[in-house]
């Protein structure tokens, strides 16, 4: 009689654990949305603002993504011209990455002064939000300087919240185009 006991225990405590263990994936993979980001266009093109445009961009766009859970962020290392966009491309490097959306975004220094490299804080934000069939969806811009009137500050912090801004743009169109949509963009 107790080899049976615990052999029914043992068995009931491996059922349960299986079954939890399934329903925990399910729910976690099922709600998840893929965003795919592509490095942001800089304007003034010049190569040496670039890189640290990108690095604050993306870091802005990881911080305001680890807030939701229901979104993960991929990032793409292409440039895509945001003025041009190739709805086959981003139908693409959706479909190739297994992504639900896709934002390209801009990023327009001001330039002050008469120099040929004197550039202010402030920034303008651009993003367009694209679905995985390569359909503009809303697109969203933040000035930095209209919006919250900084005037001193560093470009990476002026970066960081435009892209707040801008993503909470696209947050509140998305809302207007489809009430019941859950993203946290």
């Amino acid at each position: 009689m107790k080899n049976f006991l615990f052999y029914t225990l043992i068995s009931s405590v491996f059922i349960i654990s299986i079954s939890s263990v399934k329903a925990q994936k399910s729910i976690g993979h099922d709600n998840v949305k893929k965003i795919l980001y592509f490095n942001p266009e800089v304007e003034p093109d010049i190569e040496e603002i670039k890189e640290p445009t990108n690095h604050a961009f993306f870091s802005a766009v990881s911080d305001n993504i680890s807030a939701f859970r229901k979104n993960k962020m991929l990032r793409s290392e292409i440039q895509v011209s945001f003025d041009s966009i190739d709805s086959k491309t981003i139908m693409e490097y959706c479909k190739n990455n297994d992504a639900d959306f896709a934002i390209v975004p801009k990023v327009k220094y001001f330039k002050v002064g008469l120099g040929k490299y004197v550039f202010s804080n402030q920034v303008v934000i651009s993003m367009k939000l694209f679905d995985s069939e390569g359909n503009l969806i809303t697109s969203s811009d933040y000035d930095t300087y209209r919006k919250n009137m900084r005037l001193l500050g560093s470009a990476a912090n002026s970066i960081k919240i435009g892209t707040n801004g801008a993503m909470k743009n696209i947050l509140k169109e998305l809302r207007k185009i489809k009430p019941s949509v859950e993203a946290g963009f």
